[in-house]
């Protein structure tokens, strides 16, 4: 499993993460070749978790400051001159920058993100960007 996130305390020692509805609590962790190698409490062995299958995700947490892939879902993309141009459906991980899923397939850059409210994620994108898909 590989580890999408920015935020360390994510492995850290004690820390609950879910795996559909299974709960693993980390009991250490390293890095290793741009990774993470994670001990769960109760797997002894590597062979325990190769079956492991899914996505691990974890409660939100509380920080004003961050934008969470949780709180972009559902939200109405609108460009620099007010067009809209579909709702997030999900967040794509990606190594340049990780891509907003919309609702019609096009997929935009969230460097692009200029400010989140009422419902609207405002994008400021280059000219023709929208029209690529």
């Amino acid at each position: 499993m590989s580890l999408s996130s920015n935020r360390l305390e994510r492995v850290s020692p004690g820390t609950e993460l879910w795996l559909d509805d299974r709960r693993l609590v980390v009991e250490s962790s390293r890095p290793h070749s741009e990774k993470f190698l994670v001990r769960f409490e109760g797997f002894d062995h590597r062979d325990q978790v190769n079956d492991l299958r899914g996505i691990v995700s974890a409660e939100p947490l509380d920080d004003d400051d961050e934008i969470w892939v949780h709180d972009l879902i559902g939200l109405v993309v609108t460009d620099q001159h007010g067009t809209e141009h579909g709702e997030v459906m999900s967040v794509q991980d990606n190594p340049a920058a990780d891509l907003l899923v919309l609702d019609d397939g096009l997929l935009v850059p969230v460097v692009f993100i200029e400010r989140i409210g009422d419902g609207v994620v405002y994008v400021d994108v280059p000219d023709g960007l929208f029209e690529l898909g």
